[in-house]
């Protein structure tokens, strides 16, 4: 007997011809969607990186005001003015801090906390300053600065104040005649500060205001610009430069190692999103492989006869690797599309926090987009299909052979390495991405181990005697098949994972996180009290009725050694441990531990001369522990103490906290001033007399600062909620997919059993209680996974105590059973409605 001669048919022809025949059958819309979902997903998160940073490189010396920017905690060191001088730079020096604005007794005398920055002239040496006559008046790009006397102020400072321009501004000693309204200034940043109004003023003027006191945190920047050869010479004499000690605390900001505090707060929302089109980009990658399976699985007859009618393998294999291409690309090009579209609302929902006019974007989105969707189709969904090819001719007359088989695990491998490192890419971030890939696959894991178990457990512990003849019926099916009954549970797990996730993460954890905040906590924090104004200052508490209020001392100071040897920011790798060195401590003293700072190890002894107490979290950054000596520079002189207990710091309790206490008094000869924190009276104009009273002091007044990060917290949740849509989306096409992945199967075992008998009740009955039970085992599951995934996060990331509700796992496993049934209905109505005879017909041997 000869071999059938090859048919005549060129591969993409074939191809071609069952990408229309299956597109109009309806066999490729899942796949579709799922390759959408997860190319729109990352694209569009894609799209608003790439043109924040392009916006960011384009608008990089605007941002930090110059073309390198010399920033420290104290007055910057006359050397790098003389070398910027000396190199022919321009140079601009500011300095900015918080403090008071009052209106005169005659204007109300209303006060509130702002932002002063106090500009030299030639300011800014990059990007412009705009500004407005009056409120809602044209505004114009200016290159002056105010004028001696004078202030320029942010709109919303004069409605708080129910002041206008030509009035006066108090500020501290001094009066200033508001003299224009302050639209935009190139290198305002985003962070904390950013929130008050902004009050500025000429640098000659900031002595006069009184407000400079010996412990204030202020701000000092000096600015350079010109030719970039010589900022470069610049900025590698200003990097040897600070690499001495003696001018610890200062700082570089350059085109090249910048970090405005705008990028690194869009930093952390880009964070966010990336993390939530891992989880959808993860979720479809499930749903392909599904999917894909099912296609193949649909196929096999057809390709049989193929086989028989002379079809080389080769060419099968290229046919429908062809026609996965094109259903890859295709797919890959309208999710790239649609994340086009989505990442203008990222740029709505954050209005305020990045402006609307950036740059357009490059085309690493877009490649970013087709590379992934065509990775998850050739990855995920074609090695299935082409076990298509190898399907043997005998199965046109013997439906048991040619099964597919699960795939090799060569190429299995290649896939999810290809798929992983992709996503890796996306993510910008290789510990978040590490963490997304990791977790997954070890949730995925873990969910087909507990998937197994359930199966063989259900099959030993129905009683086929005395059991209803349904569930003995639903448990035979179900056991009967393992393999199927693991996978359709661990990816309705997945997908419930996702949704349950999603729903513990929308209330539970941002309730928290708002909540986290008594009632009765501090809404005022008072910093700069004079040590000669404290017992006046706490009679005017008193007197006002507050009289629960915190009082510490307040004393700058910065670690120089541990055990004797000197610390630098070198000696240690994370980024915050670094910050924890560079910077300046604000230290305290205080006889008795604070309430709310529980000691975790060590013991506290009051008035211990040679201890202290360190924060548990800057123990663990900086390796700290009891015994170790540290050395504080505090004014010029050296203090060295020893470890003696560490305490927990809530650090939302909205009470005074410090990283480094000293459980004495008083610290001998050490310049203090004075920080208290207390829930300010209702009484009418209590700010505005206390400030009137103390007018260097700083009240700052926390609901206000609360309101406000609330509304950016609620804007970045806006957009990471907006992009969740797409991992729910991608989650019911996992639950779709999963549940009609046995259609045939079902088809096939249901027409044997009405042939027999079995009534279509009996049936429905049987393929609901198996929808139920799959149900509610994987919501269980995705459940579980889901509240310690959801503690993790509360007590990593949002740095709060969260506890779940009890009833979680109930209700997730209640869910899951009503989604199986509703996906069930959906995607196997078909089954109890095919012809016995039909059914029976395809499956004959």
């Amino acid at each position: 007997m000869t071999s059938p001669a090859a048919l005549p048919i060129r591969f993409w022809t074939l191809g071609w011809s069952s990408l229309w025949r299956d597109w109009r059958a309806g066999e490729l819309r899942l796949l579709v969607l799922a390759v959408t979902l997860a190319v729109a997903a990352l694209t569009a998160v894609g799209f608003f990186a790439d043109r924040l940073q392009g916006g960011l490189a384009r608008d990089a010396r605007a941002l930090i005001g110059g073309d390198a920017v010399v920033r420290s905690d104290n007055p910057t060191p006359a050397a790098f003015a003389d070398k910027a001088r000396e190199l022919g730079l321009q140079i601009a020096q500011n300095e900015t801090f918080p403090t008071m604005g009052r209106a005169p007794d005659d204007a109300g005398g209303a006060s509130r906390l702002v932002a002063l920055k106090a500009v030299s002239p030639g300011y800014p040496l990059r990007g412009t300053l705009r500004t407005a006559p009056a409120p809602d008046q044209p505004e114009a790009t200016t290159s002056d600065i105010p004028a001696p006397g004078t202030a320029w102020v942010d709109a919303a400072l004069l409605g708080a104040l129910d002041l206008k321009v030509g009035q006066p501004l108090l500020l501290g000693d001094t009066a200033f005649t508001i003299a224009r309204v302050l639209v935009a200034e190139p290198d305002r940043g985003a962070g904390f500060m950013s929130f008050a109004p902004r009050v500025m003023i000429h640098r000659d003027d900031l002595a006069a205001t009184g407000l400079v006191q010996p412990a204030s945190r202020i701000n000092y920047r000096l600015a350079v610009a010109g030719d970039d050869a010589r900022v470069a010479q610049f900025n590698a004499w200003a990097r040897a430069e600070i690499d001495r000690h003696e001018v610890r605390g200062v700082r570089l900001e350059s085109l090249e190692s910048g970090q405005p505090e705008m990028e690194r707060t869009l930093g952390r929302a880009e964070k966010f999103l990336n993390l939530v089109a891992l989880l959808a980009a993860l979720l479809c990658a499930v749903a392909v492989a599904i999917a894909a399976r099912g296609f193949a699985q649909r196929h096999l007859d057809d390709c049989a006869m193929l086989r028989v009618l002379g079809l080389s393998q080769g060419t099968m294999a290229r046919a429908y690797t062809l026609e996965f291409a094109l259903v890859g690309l295709f797919a890959s090009a309208l999710g790239v599309a649609l994340g086009w579209a989505v990442h203008h609302v990222f740029v709505l929902l954050l209005a305020g926090l990045v402006e609307s006019n950036l740059p357009a974007p490059s085309l690493a989105p877009v490649l970013l987009g087709l590379g992934m969707g065509l990775t998850l189709m050739m990855a995920f969904g074609l090695p299935p299909v082409l076990q298509l090819a190898k399907v043997p001719p005998l199965r046109v007359i013997r439906r048991d052979v040619g099964q597919l088989k699960p795939a090799t695990l060569g190429v299995l491998g290649l896939g999810i390495a290809g798929f992983a490192a992709l996503l890796l890419a996306a993510s910008r971030d290789l510990v978040l991405g590490g963490i997304a890939v990791g977790g997954f696959a070890g949730a995925v894991l873990l969910f087909a181990v507990a998937s197994y178990a359930a199966v063989r457990l259900l099959r030993a512990s129905v009683n086929e005697t005395t059991a209803p003849r349904a569930l003995v019926m639903a448990t035979r099916q179900f056991s009967a098949r393992p393999v199927f009954a693991v996978v359709q549970i661990s990816s309705l797990a997945v997908g419930l994972l996702a949704l349950v996730l999603l729903v513990l993460l929308r209330t539970d954890l941002i309730s928290s996180w708002r909540s986290a905040t008594p009632p009765d906590a501090p809404n005022r924090f008072v910093i700069n009290i004079q040590p000669d104004q404290a017992e006046a200052f706490q009679q005017s508490l008193r007197q006002a009725g507050v009289k629960d209020f915190d009082w510490y001392p307040m004393i700058r100071g910065r670690l120089v050694a541990i055990n004797g040897r000197e610390v630098s920011p070198e000696q240690f790798e994370a980024e915050r441990a670094q910050r924890l060195v560079e910077r300046e401590f604000n230290l305290s003293s205080t006889v008795q531990p604070p309430d709310h700072n529980p000691i975790v190890q060590g013991r506290w002894t009051p008035e211990e001369a040679d201890g202290l107490s360190v924060e548990k979290g800057l123990a663990e950054e900086l390796g700290l522990a009891l015994g170790d000596r540290l050395s504080f520079d505090i004014a010029g002189q050296v203090l060295e103490r020893r470890i003696t207990s560490v305490r927990e710091v809530d650090w939302a309790s909205l009470k005074v906290n410090f990283f480094v206490l000293f459980p004495v008094a008083q610290v001998p000869d050490a310049p203090v001033t004075y920080i208290t924190s207390f829930r300010a009276p209702d009484t009418a104009g209590f700010d505005n007399a206390l400030v009137r009273q103390f007018p260097n002091v700083t009240n700052v007044d926390m609901s206000q600062t609360i309101a406000q990060v609330q509304r950016v917290l609620g804007q970045v949740i806006g957009a990471v909620e907006f992009l969740f849509v797409f991992t729910l989306a991608a989650g019911l096409v996992v639950l779709l997919a999963a549940v009609t992945a046995t259609r045939t199967e079902r088809e096939r075992e249901f027409a044997i059993l009405r042939a027999v008998g079995a009534g279509s009740g009996l049936l429905k009955q049987v393929q609901r209680i198996e929808l139920l039970g799959v149900g509610l085992l994987a919501g269980a599951l995705a459940s579980v996974v889901a509240v310690a995934v959801g503690w993790a996060l509360a007590k990593y990331a949002f740095q709060f105590s969260w506890t779940a509700s009890p009833w979680v796992p109930l209700a997730g496993a209640l869910g899951g059973a009503v989604l199986a049934l509703m996906a069930g209905w959906w995607g196997l109505r078909s089954v109890l409605r095919t012809p016995v005879v039909e059914t029976l017909r395809k499956a004959a041997t």
